[in-house]
Order: structure tokens, then sequence, then C-alpha cells
């Protein structure tokens, strides 16, 4: 039995559980992941199953009765109450988020409902279930807003990092998004007492990250032989930050955070989009010498950038490093390393997410900018009801 298979302990047994949004997707499930496999207590994990929730990404906990999945959308206030008011949990975490960037500049609508009415809902009902606690339910109750640096805009080569003082300045419809959520989630600190802690995280990497991200569509791309799409001149910088950092971060805010504070995430590694897709191409190199296709970097091919591409993504989480004694374990290299080694020994997950409505987007966003869609694959999704 694997550590993610572990059954409850004596310890965690009858422990009040967390509710987890969005704990089927690229983050939310590493995190649920983490989190039982750390023994930390019970799970109820709500997630709409949109295209980038997926249920494979726990398979590895199914059967677990410390884990409780929930198919339904944190818009639905009605469906959150009850929730809360049947499990009790002792804290939200809040992953539930439309993410990608291209897709809120061709679809903004769906990111306002999501990522801001959605919000608005969630902390609606975790308002109404802390007013109706009392002793130590109330005291230790949490609400962890899960955000991103997007929010503060872009920077020039020569800026300070972005740090917990930042003025806001969102540049994408899903940045704007992201940063008016972030605006609730204050509001009801300040206005209505709600105990709630923000984290804003640079770029995460790693295992179940859908493949319209820059790491795994390179890696899915390059092991088919069709072209690396870099935008533009491939100099934006971001910040890369390996998942299980982030999540074990998010552990130890949620134990040890202030009420009403911010916290910076970050892996403290700076990478221009060029250097990452250089790097993972040297790596597959590496890991699969039979491709026919090596070298995989003949492989990049230019394309038009998107509107409004923010140039530079960097963080100082130097407030959650000495005030929480947190400090990210991987650096870009082992990150990357563990990151294309899982994407390569689980192939079946890759084709089993990349389905016909993906490809469909990915006809649209890179086929006008003379990229051959991929083929085709067909997939059905697993529909759990509770």
């Amino acid at each position: 039995m694997s550590s993610n298979q572990k059954t409850e302990t004596q310890a965690t047994r009858g422990a009040a559980p967390i509710l987890v949004t969005g704990g089927a997707g690229f983050i939310g499930s590493n995190f649920v992941l983490d989190w039982l496999a750390s023994g930390n207590g019970p799970v109820v994990n709500l997630d709409k199953l949109t295209y980038a929730g997926n249920l494979a990404n726990l398979a590895s906990v199914e059967g677990n009765s410390a884990h409780t999945f929930v198919h339904g959308d944190i818009c639905d206030g009605a469906l959150v109450a009850r929730l809360l008011a049947e499990y009790r949990p002792r804290a939200v975490v809040h992953f539930a988020a439309e993410s990608h960037v291209d897709r809120s500049i061709s679809g903004p609508e769906a990111f306002l409902r999501t990522n801001i009415d959605g919000t608005f809902k969630l902390l609606q009902a975790a308002r109404g279930y802390y007013e109706s606690l009392a002793g130590e339910e109330r005291e230790r109750f949490r609400f962890l807003h899960v955000s991103t640096d997007e929010v503060y805009g872009t920077l020039s080569p020569d800026d300070p990092a972005f740090h917990e003082e930042t003025p806001y300045a969102p540049n994408s419809p899903y940045a704007a998004s992201k940063a008016a959520s972030d605006h609730l989630v204050r509001a009801w600190v300040h206005t209505y007492g709600l105990p709630a802690i923000i984290t804003n995280c640079s770029n995460n990497y790693g295992p179940f990250q859908f493949p319209e991200k820059l790491i795994p569509l390179m890696v899915s791309n390059a092991l088919q032989g069709k072209a690396l799409p870099i935008y533009g001149d491939g100099r934006q910088v971001r910040d890369w930050l390996y998942v299980i950092d982030h999540c074990r971060a998010l552990q130890t805010v949620l134990k040890r955070g202030r009420v009403g504070e911010t916290y910076n995430v970050g892996g403290g590694n700076q990478r221009n989009n060029l250097e990452v897709v250089r790097t993972l191409c040297a790596l597959l190199d590496e890991l699969v010498p039979e491709s026919k296709f090596r070298p995989h970097q003949q492989l990049v091919k230019y394309v038009t950038d998107r509107p409004g591409h923010d140039r530079r993504y960097a963080i100082d989480a130097r407030k959650l490093e000495t005030e929480l004694d947190w400090h990210a374990q991987e650096s870009f290299e082992t990150g990357l390393r563990k990151t294309v080694e899982w994407y390569l020994a689980n192939s079946a997950w890759v084709e089993g997410v990349t389905s016909g409505a993906y490809q469909q987007w990915v006809a649209q966003n890179y086929g006008n900018r003379g990229v051959e869609p991929a083929t085709v694959q067909g997939t059905t999704t697993k529909e759990v009801l509770r």
C-alpha cells in the first residue's frame, strides 16, 4: 500500500475535516494527496469537474475513508452551505478557479463567474457557517484563499520582486478576476471578521498539470514530434515553483499563518520561457534516448505572442520564510526532472485528459499562429454525484 493509500490513523480518526474546493485540479489534487499522505486528517473535496478537473488525479485515494469527493459547483451557495453544516470542517482551502490566461482572453465570462461570483458564494456560505460556531470550533476555523502572483501585473528586468504590499495591477481577464477575488476575501475579513488568509503563488509545475500549460504541453508535443510553440521572443520570465513545495507552504500557512495576512509563495527560480523549454528538451534527450525527434530543441517554433503578455513575474517570499519557517525544497533542475519523469511514466494519464474538447481549444488557440493541432483523442469523464 502506497503512502497515498493510507487509511486513517488513530490520530486523525474522528478529527474534523477540511473542505477543499477544486481538489480534482492540478494544484488541488496534489494538495489533497499530500495532505492525506501526511496524516493531517480527512478531506471533503468539492469539484465541478470541468475540463481541468480529473478524478484520475485522485485514483490513489479511491476507497480511502478519509477522502470524500463531492461533484458540485462553488457557485451553488446552497450546496456549499449544506456541506459546511454536514461535515463541520475546521478549514476551507479554496483552489477552485478558472486559471488559464489564454482561455480568459478568448472567453472571459467563465472566469468572472467562477473566480468572482464563485468566491463570493463561498465566502457567504463560510461566513454563515463561521457565525454558527462557538468555542474551540470557532477559534480554530480558517478560510485559506489560494491566489496568484499575476494580480500584481508585470515587472521590468530590473524591478524588485513582488512583495505582499505590491499594488495590484492585473493585465489579463484571468488576473483581474483573481485580483477581484482577493479583494473580496480581504473585505470579508475586515467587514465580517471571517478568519481568512490569502496566498499568492508563482508559476506551479509538477504532476497532474493539464497539458495546456507550458511544461506539460512541451513534453507532450516533443514526444510526438510536434512543434514546441514559444510566444514572441520567449524571454518572458516566471518564478517556477514545484507544486509539492507549494502544497507544503499552504499547509504551513493553514497551521501557523496570521488571520488577515497575505503570504507570497515562490520557488526562487526565475527562468524565461526559452530557458525552460531548452532545459526540458535536454532532459528529454537524456531520458528518452530512443526518441526519433532528438535533439528535441529542433522542434522549437516561435509564434505570435498573445495579447497583453506580461514580461516578468518574480516573487519575494521572505515573509513566509522568516515568519513561518517555510523554504522551497526543490530547485528548478530537480523539480523539472521529477516532473518530466512523471509525465514519461504516466502517458496513459496524458492520453486520458487530452480529449476532443481540449484538442478543439488547441486548434483555436494555436491554429492561427501556424501550429498544427494534435491528433484528437477520445475520452470520457466519470461523473460522481453525492
